[in-house]
């Protein structure tokens, strides 16, 4: 679409050359000519007064002017009564011939993808109150970059929050503000890595995609270790001799499992012995339905726990925004990698969020949230206790996906690959271990995204499959 211009008259980079022996007239014909060719002007669009490109290139207005004639003239640009000089819509050669797009995958009956709330109820209403409200408040110095750590406001307003919900140790000067958990992993990461961490650990079954991935990056090596019915073995993290770990102690992912209060005395006392760090991923932890909640780890011993919560899960992944609680003596050099990162997370965002939080909105979304995945929860459960009876969930307590464990023998691509082909999408526990196996067969089903009665009808549809009481291809 060409860019429309409110009474201004746009902009054109053109240069002359009064040295080069060739006729100004020809140079601007010329230059014009090419970028209508290329493409570089479009259809439609509109080009500078005569006036105004005359100013701009130190030309005479009637040079100018016999230049759009003559372009008119040549089928390049048109001219209406009262209207601006634009670019023919037969000037440009055709676009070569777009190859066939592949055929439009059909839409699923149900897409059981984790990891992402229901985006169709995002507070848009009270999210555009808080942006004006903060465009309207902000003091004139906030539009500078101001402190990389993030805006005093909201870093105030988040640790208010985390110690009143999360009964963390969370302390302002001690908060930073980042865009989103993957980049507050990556500058924790490197801030270890400066502290002479060689080695971190992270949860089997996990994320292993992100967790790798990210530490590699920081030049660090990967090292899984597992997850059982009480969360991470903590005997198992010891001998690998890594000074830092990643978890997800309050809900695990992808288990679901709460790490237990020996372990994480344990987990805490292996931290203090081997100097090391854990870094709590408080995974949507704000979501809990059949018991207390659980504090934040970090609470319990803030000079070893890093903790990174954001606002992907509670509101929507698309603003990312998050937060690290970090350890004394941490702050100082994860607030030089943000800065050197990218000088400061959205101010305008941040402020905005902080209004949402300091209103009361923000409680409200959680409180409607709870029961909205509360009853997509018990939806699940009813649809596979009618449907599918064989198959047995877990890690329903909190957050809005859960682990089904299939009947052994069955094999997960197998079932995954015959239920797309029946518009539903399912995924597998073996991509949330180190070492991908299929055995023993486990899906997990996120139901965050999906309403009540897709959830429904989706377990209808591939119940045989997740019994096995499919012939599948």
């Amino acid at each position: 679409m060409p860019v429309q211009w409110a009474g201004l008259s746009p902009e054109l980079l053109l240069t002359v050359d009064r040295s080069s022996g060739e006729q100004l007239r020809a140079q601007v014909e010329r230059q014009l000519r090419d970028a209508i060719r290329t493409g570089r002007l479009r259809v439609d669009e509109r080009l500078p007064s005569s006036r105004e490109l005359a100013r701009t290139l130190g030309l005479s207005r009637g040079l100018v002017q016999d230049c759009y004639a003559q372009l008119q003239a040549e089928g390049y640009l048109v001219t209406r009564a009262g209207s601006a000089t634009r670019v023919a819509p037969c000037a440009q050669p055709p676009a070569p011939l777009a190859p066939a797009p592949d055929a439009e995958l059909p839409r699923l009956i149900a897409d059981f993808r984790h990891g992402v709330p229901d985006l169709a109820s995002f507070p848009r209403a009270d999210w555009l109150w808080a942006i004006r409200e903060a465009a309207r408040r902000m003091p004139t110095a906030d539009l500078d970059y101001g402190d990389p750590r993030g805006s005093p406001a909201l870093r105030t307003v988040v640790a208010g929050y985390l110690r009143r919900v999360r009964a963390a140790a969370a302390d302002p000067g001690h908060t930073l503000v980042c865009s989103g958990y993957a980049q507050g992993l990556g500058l924790t990461l490197q801030a270890l890595a400066r502290t002479g961490v060689r080695a971190v650990a992270h949860e089997d079954p996990g994320s292993p995609a992100t967790a790798t991935a990210s530490v590699r990056a920081a030049g660090l090596t990967p090292v899984p270790v597992p997850v059982d019915a009480h969360g991470i073995d903590v005997r198992a993290l010891d001998a690998t001799g890594a000074r830092a770990v990643i978890v997800t102690p309050a809900h695990q992912w992808p288990t679901g499992v709460v790490l237990a209060p020996e372990r994480r005395h344990a987990l805490l006392a292996w931290a203090r012995r081997r100097d090391a760090y854990v870094i709590e991923d408080d995974y949507d932890a704000e979501f809990r339905y059949d018991k207390e909640p659980v504090g934040a780890l970090q609470g319990l011993a803030a000079d070893r726990v890093i903790s990174i919560g954001t606002v992907s899960k509670s509101l929507a992944p698309a603003l990312r925004i998050g937060w690290l609680l970090c350890p004394p003596a941490l702050t100082a050099p994860l607030t030089e990698l943000k800065r050197i990162a990218d000088r400061g997370t959205p101010t305008l965002d941040q402020l905005a969020l902080a209004l949402l939080i300091e209103s009361g909105r923000y409680d409200r979304r959680l409180r409607r949230m709870r029961t909205l995945y509360a009853a997509r929860c018990k939806a699940l459960r009813g649809a596979l206790a009618e449907h599918a009876p064989a198959v047995r969930l877990t890690g329903l307590d909190a957050g809005f996906h859960a682990v089904a464990h299939l009947p052994g023998g069955i094999d997960e691509d197998t079932v995954i690959a015959a239920a797309r082909a029946r518009r539903v999408g399912l995924y597998g526990m073996s991509a949330c271990r180190a070492s991908p196996a299929p055995q023993p067969p486990r899906l997990v089903l996120g139901f965050g995204d999906v309403p009540e009665r897709a959830i429904t009808e989706g377990i209808a549809t591939v119940a045989d499959l997740l019994e096995g009481r499919a012939h599948t291809p």
